[in-house]
């Protein structure tokens, strides 16, 4: 039983201490410059009263005495080691001013991008690499694009992000920097009048444009119907002519059968007493002779009325 908790007990202290132990043992193994562990996109510079020994920009596990020898020792103690960032990195410069040969002040936003090629001369060469990377951009965008004509400048960007390069190129590259893509991104007025009449200019270019597109459908639109009318002209012209021989074959046919005939033509006769509006007697169908003695018997006798009626 003793011995479990003594088990138990050692278990739980060596859980606990354990990774302080290894953590304050590498931590030394560290400092006394026994080994380093470079990250991906890093560099490692170690400087040594004044002088650089050594530059580690592999990623991963480093034995430091096998790089750097007996100086590894002392180096972190004595000496200074400094991080680098070797990934890409960009940067945007706003509203460059420049002039464009008819005069008119202009303004050029350019965008590139850097990444530190030679690590010593990054750290020795210049105070301020990144500021003077700046710096030297914006001059070579002043010195490359002045004086410029206005409609080449607003048009050939990819020529201008290449003279800017190639003058900056150089330059960049005794400060410990490599200069990537360099593309002109925005150009643009920076007297606000002169937007102002150029805003005005546009308008009055679109309104016109609009009119002209609106007037050229109305046109077409008159065309198209001016089109159909003549067209549905000609087809009742050719109706209208073609209507007494289609009537006239028509006819034939029916004629051909005299009993159709007949009750066509009785038919045409009968629709137009009835459009006509006259008045109708019907007559019983019987013999002549007894229908002329219903008749006059049926019609007043007017003489025999006037003689009825006394003298004055």
């Amino acid at each position: 039983m003793i011995s479990l908790m003594l088990f138990v007990t050692t278990a739980f202290i060596s859980f606990i201490f354990a990774p302080v132990v290894i953590a304050l043992t590498l931590g030394l193994a560290r400092l006394f410059g026994l080994y380093t562990t470079v990250q991906e996109g890093t560099c490692h510079v170690y400087v040594l009263f004044g002088n650089v020994i050594g530059v580690i920009s592999e990623p991963g596990f480093h034995f430091l005495p096998a790089r750097l020898g007996a100086a590894a020792f002392i180096v972190r103690l004595l000496g200074e080691r400094k991080v680098l960032d070797m990934r890409l990195n960009q940067r945007y410069l706003r509203s460059q001013p420049v002039n464009s040969e008819e005069g008119a002040p202009m303004g050029i936003g350019v965008w590139y991008e850097m990444a530190i090629s030679d690590p010593v001369a990054y750290l020795f060469r210049n105070t301020d690499p990144e500021g003077s990377l700046a710096a030297n951009v914006s001059n070579a965008v002043v010195r490359t694009l002045s004086n410029m004509p206005l409609a080449e400048m607003l048009e050939n960007r990819h020529a201008m992000s290449q003279a800017v390069r190639a003058e900056v190129s150089p330059k960049s590259m005794e400060w410990g920097y490599r200069l990537g893509s360099v593309y002109v991104r925005k150009v643009h007025f920076r007297d606000a009048g002169m937007i102002r009449q150029i805003e005005a200019k546009v308008v009055n270019r679109l309104r016109q444009v609009t009119s002209a597109i609106l007037q050229d459908g109305a046109n077409q639109v008159s065309i198209i119907t001016s089109t159909a009318e003549r067209q549905a002209a000609i087809a009742f012209a050719q109706a209208q002519a073609i209507r007494p021989q289609i009537l006239g074959k028509a006819l034939n046919a029916i004629n051909t059968d005299r009993e159709v005939a007949e009750a066509l033509f009785t038919i045409l006769e009968t629709q137009n007493l009835i459009e006509s509006g006259a008045k109708v007697t019907l007559i019983p169908r019987l013999n002549e002779s007894s229908l002329l003695p219903d008749l006059l018997a049926a019609t007043p006798p007017a003489n025999h009325s006037a003689r009825s009626q006394p003298a004055g």
